[in-house]
């Protein structure tokens, strides 16, 4: 009897352990990587609507295949801008479809220290995503290069086709290192720094950190060097990269050793 229970009791005692280890074997490791996505995908959106109205401003936005109509108010405190692409997609050179309207106020010249713009789409859609929110640029005159530098706001969100819905804000300096002493867009390149927070489409809070400046340059449609940090409310720190400065709307996204690659398109 003593025998029967002493291997009874080790059969349980080994069941335990084995079943413990299957448990943690099988605990599935985190490779989610939507946060990163839909901060990505948010970042060059707000900073799509931007180049936008850079363009808008120097050449009525005629630059592009998908010619909006472009309204100055000269009169008006603070002045205003409306872009207009009209209830109907239209496919801008880069590929992207955009429909909508971009307004825009500004108290002064992009270049004069203390200027502020304020950017704001109305049922303004880039790739059939909804962008919804408000984008605030200050002028903050020169920094310690001797670059113009701004302040950038953004609070804003994204609507997926599907419905879902990504929130997005940003606090920035955009430093304007080429271009500046020019009176073309094209040549025009900043730096971005800064963090921001939001929540992904699956409503997952997360924070991030840009770890190594953004590179903006007009001549791009999209972010092309610089990595970030974003770190869910609950998971490991993911890390995106763009790249080496190649204009191809891809980066990659790290999380726990494996990388994935994301076209923004």
């Amino acid at each position: 009897m003593r025998f029967t229970h002493s291997l009874l009791l080790f059969a349980a005692v080994s069941f335990m352990v084995v079943a413990c280890r299957k448990d943690k074997d099988e605990d599935p490791i985190d490779l989610d990587y939507t946060s990163a996505s839909d901060n990505a995908r948010a970042d060059d959106a707000f900073s799509d609507m931007m180049s936008v109205v850079d363009k808008a401003v120097v050449d009525n936005g005629l630059r592009d295949e998908c010619d909006p109509t472009v309204t100055f108010d000269t009169l008006s405190t603070p002045r205003t801008i409306t872009i207009d692409f009209g209830t109907v997609n239209c496919t801008a050179a880069n590929g992207r479809t955009r429909r909508g309207r971009i307004l825009v106020s500004y108290t002064g010249p992009y270049r004069q220290e203390g200027t502020v713009i304020t950017i704001v789409p109305e049922n303004y859609f880039v790739n059939n995503n909804l962008i919804l929110g408000t984008k605030t640029i200050t002028n903050l005159g020169l920094d310690a290069d001797d670059n113009i530098h701004f302040a950038i706001a953004v609070n804003g969100s994204l609507t997926t086709p599907s419905g879902q819905v990504a929130t997005h804000t940003a606090a920035r300096t955009r430093t304007w290192i080429e271009g500046s002493g020019t009176p073309e867009v094209i040549d025009d390149v900043y730096l971005i720094t800064g963090g921001g927070s939001g929540t992904n489409r699956n409503g997952i809070p997360y924070t991030m950190s840009i770890t190594s400046p953004l590179h903006i340059a007009l001549s791009c449609p999209f972010i092309t060097q610089g990595t970030v940090q974003i770190t869910p409310a609950s998971g490991v720190v993911r890390t995106i990269d763009y790249g080496n400065g190649a204009c191809d709307g891809t980066f990659t996204v790290t999380v726990n050793g494996q990388t994935f690659t994301v076209t923004i398109g």
